[in-house]
């Protein structure tokens, strides 16, 4: 189970510079609903991954591949891709926030995830003041939607 609020983000942090980044190709399989399936190269990381349901909660599978593969789904993917570059910042009491900075298409895109143990934890969170509105549930901002249809 994945617990997680989503942000949208107008202005990059100044403590942007220090915060190791990396490159995240990511694509979609398949679409059905509220589930999806998705091939993504986080660094040197490869993963498939199958999510259900939309929100703050979904079901979350992810399974190891090798960059091989990644490298044949990845064309099964055409149409149906985001590109971003990851950072992550570490906040107050534990939290780490991931901020993606989106290329290509999505260009001048820019959000921020922060992962919960629980949704009373989720609740209880108050993000930084450079964080804006939140995105969480809205299904515009959903990386499958922005590969699919691009910036809403």
């Amino acid at each position: 189970m994945e617990i997680e609020r989503k942000f949208r983000v107008t202005q990059l942090p100044d403590r942007l510079a220090g915060a190791p980044s990396r490159p995240i190709r990511q694509g979609y399989l398949a679409l059905d609903g509220p589930v999806e399936v998705r091939v993504r190269a986080d660094g040197p990381r490869h993963v498939l991954t199958i999510k259900g349901g939309r929100g703050r909660t979904r079901l979350e599978e992810e399974l190891e591949l090798d960059a091989a593969g990644f490298e044949r789904l990845w064309p099964l993917t055409e149409g149906r891709r985001v590109h971003k570059r990851r950072h992550r910042i570490d906040l107050r009491d534990g939290f780490v926030l991931e901020l993606d900075v989106y290329a290509g298409a999505l260009e001048g895109l820019m959000t921020a995830e922060i992962e919960f143990v629980s949704e009373a934890q989720s609740e209880a969170f108050i993000p930084p003041a450079w964080v804006g509105d939140e995105l969480t549930g809205d299904a515009r901002y959903a990386n499958q939607s922005l590969a699919m249809h691009g910036l809403p």
